[in-house]
């Protein structure tokens, strides 16, 4: 394989520096992974899929992610007419960050979503964005821990407690449930440490592609030697939601990097703290059963509290690590 030549904005890079496209396209990439939470959960009552069939959970998430990463290299040959060709030596850290941030992550996370409320799953997400916050303080010389990091940190990490404290303030905290989210947000801040450095010698789309077609490729080969007959029953809705799923990790993931490469990392992502409040509200929406309580609310500003305090650039500060 070949390297990849630079890219091409074709007229792009106006929207993507633009600083009211910018807050407009980070902001639909949040809803757009706001909205995995609760079609992921009808997705799972639809198919038929017991929450502990492993198996199935992390086929279906494999069969996801790859058609996600077909569409994403119909982008890059079609849309931006861009090689997805890499170098032969790039494979075993593209493979490594499929592993992390496709694998192992929607490993914890659809088994952790199988075990756990929408709205739940939404705010508990939210961790890995505190995680990289962390370990950003020990990769890049300039992006310490402040004071103004500390108090971010802590306040959405009370939201993450408090949203496990249950409507009647009893802790109710499962490791296959709750803890399995954590886990895949602190799987997902590493990936995201890997790709900041691999972005430099990759472009951004070509980047996401192979990541999501290795990392599919490695969960379908997990979960189909225990697949059981019948396990996934696809009707149309489900295929239909299916579907959705690919196109909003293949869109939202594009497009973040997209003005990611184009943007200082702080100035956009404060806009994340858009995921979990619109996990949970769609959750609420639709998915029956579930329903806003006050303590869902207070862990809602706390968590986005804290994303916005963490991210939050006084003049003249760098926020690009």
């Amino acid at each position: 394989m070949n390297s990849v030549s630079r890219p091409k904005d074709h007229g792009l890079g106006h929207f993507l520096t633009n600083k009211y496209w910018v807050v407009a396209i980070a902001l639909f990439c949040s809803v757009l992974w706001g909205s995995a939470f609760p079609v992921l959960k009808v997705s799972y009552a639809e198919l038929g899929m017991a929450p502990d069939d492993r198996s199935a959970i992390i086929v279906f998430a494999g069969i996801r992610f790859f058609l996600a990463s077909l569409l994403i290299f119909a982008l890059i040959i079609v849309g931006i007419r861009q090689s997805p060709k890499v170098k032969w030596k790039m494979l075993p850290q593209l493979f490594l960050l499929g592993l992390l941030q496709i694998s192992l992550q929607y490993f914890f996370f659809y088994n952790g979503l199988a075990h756990t409320s929408g709205m739940k799953g939404a705010i508990l997400s939210s961790s890995s964005i505190f995680f990289v916050v962390v370990f950003a303080h020990f990769v890049y010389a300039n992006d310490n821990l402040d004071r103004r990091k500390i108090i971010g940190l802590i306040a959405g990490f009370t939201g993450i407690v408090l949203i496990n404290s249950g409507q009647h303030f009893t802790f109710d905290f499962s490791w296959q449930g709750e803890g399995y989210i954590i886990l895949s947000g602190l799987v997902s801040a590493l990936g995201t440490i890997l790709a900041k450095r691999l972005s430099k010698e990759v472009h951004p789309f070509v980047l996401t592609g192979w990541q999501m077609l290795l990392g599919s490729l490695l969960l379908i080969a997990v979960g189909l030697p225990g697949l059981k007959p019948h396990a996934l029953v696809f009707t149309n809705k489900a295929f239909y939601l299916l579907l959705y799923s690919a196109f909003l990790s293949a869109t939202a993931f594009s497009l973040w990097n997209a003005i990611l490469k184009h943007n200082k990392a702080g100035k956009i992502t404060v806009y994340q703290f858009m995921i979990p409040v619109a996990g949970a509200i769609l959750s609420a929406l639709f998915i029956p059963g579930e329903r806003f309580s006050l303590n869902m609310l207070m862990a809602l500003v706390l968590v986005a509290l804290g994303v916005i305090v963490v991210n939050y650039q006084t003049r003249g500060q760098r926020s690009e690590a």
